[in-house]
């Protein structure tokens, strides 16, 4: 999916990616883990890397995965973000600290305490976040 710089976007990228996360079996509060940390992901593209320039093209894919996760293979959703933004110092990425109370900054840290994977490159003049969800697997129920 390719969408514009554009914060009016964001709302079309949310309520896809809350249905897909649904119908792969997501709980509700994983959905919104994962539409938090990709919303942020998006608006730090857009004010940063774009630095609030509106149009620019922002790429974004899904897919369900097979992923190793401690010594097994679990299903996971892959997000990938791809912009032709500023390049960003990947070493550089950082979320403020949570006792440093102030508005703004704290995107990053919402990302990684969403997503169980969190990797950023720049690759052929983009920069590339890729964000990875494990699917949980339920317990079992009571009485079994």
């Amino acid at each position: 999916m390719e969408l514009p710089s554009n914060p009016d976007t964001l709302c079309v990228v949310r309520n896809a990616l809350q249905q897909l996360a649904q119908m792969l079996g997501f709980s509700d509060a994983e959905c919104r883990a994962v539409v938090l940390a990709v919303d942020e992901a998006l608006t730090n593209i857009i004010r940063h890397a774009y630095q609030g320039k509106a149009g620019e093209p922002i790429e974004i894919s899904f897919r369900r995965l097979q992923a190793p996760q401690d010594g097994a293979r679990r299903t996971a959703l892959e997000i990938v973000l791809q912009d032709r933004g500023i390049r960003v110092d990947g070493s550089k990425l950082c979320g403020r600290d949570l006792e440093d109370v102030r508005p703004g900054g704290l995107g990053l840290h919402f990302i990684k305490e969403c997503m169980d994977a969190v990797e950023f490159r720049r690759h052929w003049g983009r920069n590339e976040l890729r964000l990875v969800k494990f699917l949980h697997a339920p317990g079992p129920s009571k009485g079994q």
